[in-house]
């Protein structure tokens, strides 16, 4: 078995923090890379902040937020993560930028170590036939908010060894992480099933089926949802949400997977969701108004 200690999170946003945070807590040295060390830093003094939150709540003792937080070591290049036993990517949903990181991953990481992509929807073999390590390559598709979703999806690429896969299983049993596999097809398991769905409501609110609300409020009452569709689309980011459909539609070649115009046109207008303050809902300090 593939032993993990020292875990290497690249992409310092609400993804890459998020599982930073979840690692550290999990005991894990942590290195938090983003383009350039004062990224890095700023999002391991928010990943303080919110765990100086949780001490306030009474849901992390004083002492767990110190020493989890003493294990995240923000860094500004690739090359700072060459001792990393694993390496997990969790950059933009696009796939020439992700071929790119990986060709360069593959370069600054010691040849022994696995590297993981949290793509939620663009093909692991795919990115895997770009480094000279494919058997050392695997999906680690994370919920959002990490520190809050139970699952992990784990993806193998058709190069992805039984050794690589164990590894990965058992450090996201360590982050306390429920695991599904998917095989590596378009959306895989959850977004195959989850884009269609947030699509289909950006569909009955731009053919003014209901209101943004009555749609939201429809799906979480009647079919017993935490969030409603659009809710959730402006939580994932609908930049994420089109890119995935757009995936879906490509690689699928099925016009069932068509992203909606209104859909577009939000993305088009820069109304992203929560990260920009305006998505179909209208958000201050992370909060919907």
């Amino acid at each position: 078995m593939i032993e993990i200690n020292v875990l290497g999170v690249l992409g310092a946003g609400q993804m890459g923090a998020g599982i930073a945070q979840i690692a550290a807590q999990s005991g894990l040295t942590v290195l938090l890379a983003d383009m350039t060390i004062e990224q890095a830093q700023r999002a391991k003094d928010k990943l303080n902040a919110t765990l100086a939150k949780l001490v306030e709540k009474g849901k992390l003792s004083a002492s767990d937020h110190e020493a989890a937080i003493a294990r995240v070591t923000p860094v500004g290049s690739m090359d700072a993560l060459h001792g990393c036993d694993l390496v997990i990517e969790a950059v933009t949903e696009n796939v020439e930028v992700k071929l790119e990181i990986f060709r360069k991953l593959d370069a600054a990481v010691q040849p022994t170590a696995i590297l993981a992509s949290n793509t939620s929807s663009i093909s692991v073999t795919k990115i895997a036939s770009v480094t000279q390590r494919p058997e050392r390559v695997i999906g680690m598709h994370f919920m959002n908010p990490v520190p809050l979703m139970k699952l992990v999806e784990i993806i193998r690429a058709l190069q992805t060894s039984d050794e690589t896969y164990a590894a990965t299983v058992a450090l996201s049993s360590r982050m306390n992480k429920t695991v599904v596999t998917a095989q590596d097809a378009p959306g895989f398991i959850v977004n195959r099933v989850l884009i269609p769905l947030l699509n289909e409501a950006c569909f009955a609110l731009e053919q003014g089926v209901g209101a943004v609300r009555d749609i939201d409020d429809g799906v979480k009452l009647g079919l017993n949802h935490p969030m409603g569709p659009l809710e959730l689309a402006d939580l994932i980011g609908l930049d994420t949400v089109l890119a995935i459909a757009e995936v879906l539609q490509r690689d699928l070649g099925e016009d069932k997977y068509r992203p909606a115009n209104i859909l577009r046109k939000h993305v088009a207008a820069g109304w992203l969701g929560r990260k920009t303050g305006r998505g179909f809902y209208r958000y201050e300090g992370g909060q919907r108004v």
